[in-house]
C-alpha cells in the first residue's frame, strides 16, 4: 500500500476480546501493508486482521471499535488517543474499498450497454416493421381514398381528367382488356411525363399516349408496364417510405395522412422518372395480356437500339388474335380530351 508508506512502523495500544464473554486484554496493534497486527504486551502475536475485512462497528464514535467482516465478537477498542493510529486505518481502509471491484457498478454499465444495443436495434429495425405492418393491414378502401386524394392534388397541376362522354367506354373497354377489374385508367391532358400509379388502382396517362400514336398497342404497353411497376413495389409503401416514420404510425393510429404528405408524394409522382423493369419480366407481362412488345419498343426509342431486347423477345411478331381495341373504340379514346 505504498499510499501509507509513512505508516508502516506505525503502533498504538488498545484492548481486544478473542470472543464474547471474554475478558478484554490491552494489547499492542501494528499496522503493516494490508493487516493489523496484535500482539500482547509481551510481543507475542496473538491475530492478524486484514484490512481489506475490517470492518468499524460505530463510526464517529469513540472509542472506536473494529472487528473483523463477519465475526462482530472478536473486536478491536483503539481510545481517542491513538489518533495517528485511526487516521492510518481509515484512510487505508478508503483506498482499499476504491480498489475493490464493484459489481453494482459493472451490472450498471452492462446494463446501460444492454439498454443502448436495445435502443439502437430498435431505432433502426422498429421504422421497416412499422412500415411493412403499416402496408399489410391498411384496407383496399383506404389505398382507393389516399389513391383519390393524390389525383385531387395531382389534377391541380395536370388539369381535370379527360372523359369525353363518347370516348369513356372505350378507356374503360381498353382498362378491362389490360387489367381487368383489378385497377382503373384516368388521361390527364398534361402533368405526367407518360402514365404513373396510385395507391388504391388507378393508373394515369397522358394524353399523348392515346393521341401521338396510331396503334393502341402503345398506350396499351405503356399501361402494362406501369401495371408491372405497381405490382413490383406496393404505391402505399413508396409514399410511406418517402414520408418517414410518424406517416406510418399515424396512418395506422388515425387512418390518415396529413395533406403535407399528400401534397409532397403528389409532387414526387409528377416529377420522377419511372423505374426501369428488366426486360424478361415486361416481355413476360405483355405475354400474359397478349400484346405485342415491338410497338411499345419503338415508342420507347424510334431508333430501336436501346429496346431491341424487346423487339426480338416479341411473343407476338405477327400479331397478337386478341386485339386492345376494336378500331372505332381506338379513334373514339384518341378524342377522348377533346381532340
Amino acid at each position: 500500500m505504498t499510499a501509507l508508506l509513512q505508516y508502516e512502523r506505525l503502533e498504538a495500544s488498545g484492548l481486544w476480546r478473542a470472543a464474547p464473554g471474554e475478558q478484554r486484554r490491552e494489547v499492542i496493534v501494528s499496522l503493516g501493508d494490508a493487516s493489523l497486527t496484535i500482539t500482547d504486551m509481551q510481543d507475542r502475536a496473538l491475530t492478524h486482521w486484514s484490512l481489506a475485512a475490517l470492518e468499524r462497528a460505530n463510526p464517529g464514535e469513540t472509542p472506536a471499535i473494529y472487528h473483523p467482516d463477519g465475526d462482530p465478537g472478536e473486536t478491536l477498542e483503539l481510545s481517542a488517543d491513538a489518533t495517528e493510529m485511526l487516521e492510518a486505518i481509515e484512510r487505508l481502509h478508503r483506498v482499499i474499498e476504491r480498489r475493490r471491484p464493484k459489481p453494482g457498478r459493472l451490472r450498471l454499465i452492462l446494463t446501460l450497454s444492454a439498454a443502448a444495443v436495445i435502443a439502437a436495434l430498435a431505432f433502426l429495425w422498429m421504422p421497416g416493421a412499422l412500415l411493412r405492418h403499416t402496408v399489410s393491414v391498411i384496407p383496399d378502401v383506404k389505398r382507393t381514398e389516399i389513391g383519390e386524394a393524390l389525383l385531387s392534388r395531382i389534377t391541380r397541376v395536370s388539369g381535370q381528367p379527360c372523359s369525353d362522354r363518347y370516348a369513356q367506354p372505350a378507356l374503360e373497354a381498353m382498362s378491362q382488356r389490360l387489367l381487368g377489374n383489378r385497377e382503373a385508367l384516368v388521361v390527364l391532358p398534361g402533368g405526367v411525363q407518360e402514365t404513373a400509379h396510385l395507391p388504391g388502382g388507378t393508373i394515369l396517362m397522358n394524353r399523348a399516349l392515346v393521341e401521338d400514336f396510331e396503334d393502341a398497342d402503345v398506350p396499351a404497353g405503356y399501361v402494362i408496364a406501369e401495371a408491372l411497376r405497381a405490382d413490383r413495389r406496393d404505391p402505399l409503401e413508396t409514399l410511406l417510405q418517402s414520408a418517414g416514420f410518424w406517416s406510418s404510425l399515424r396512418l395506422l393510429t388515425r387512418g390518415e395522412l396529413t395533406p403535407e404528405t399528400l401534397d409532397a408524394q403528389a409532387e414526387r409522382i409528377l416529377t420522377a422518372p419511372s423505374a426501369d423493369i428488366p426486360d424478361a419480366e415486361l416481355v413476360a407481362a405483355f405475354t400474359k395480356a397478349k400484346l405485342r412488345t415491338t410497338p411499345y419498343a419503338f415508342a420507347r426509342d424510334v431508333s430501336g437500339e436501346s429496346v431491341l431486347g424487346l423487339i426480338e423477345a416479341d411473343p407476338y411478331p405477327d400479331g397478337s388474335d386478341s386485339a386492345v381495341l376494336s378500331d372505332s373504340n381506338w379513334i373514339r379514346l384518341q378524342t377522348i380530351c377533346g381532340g
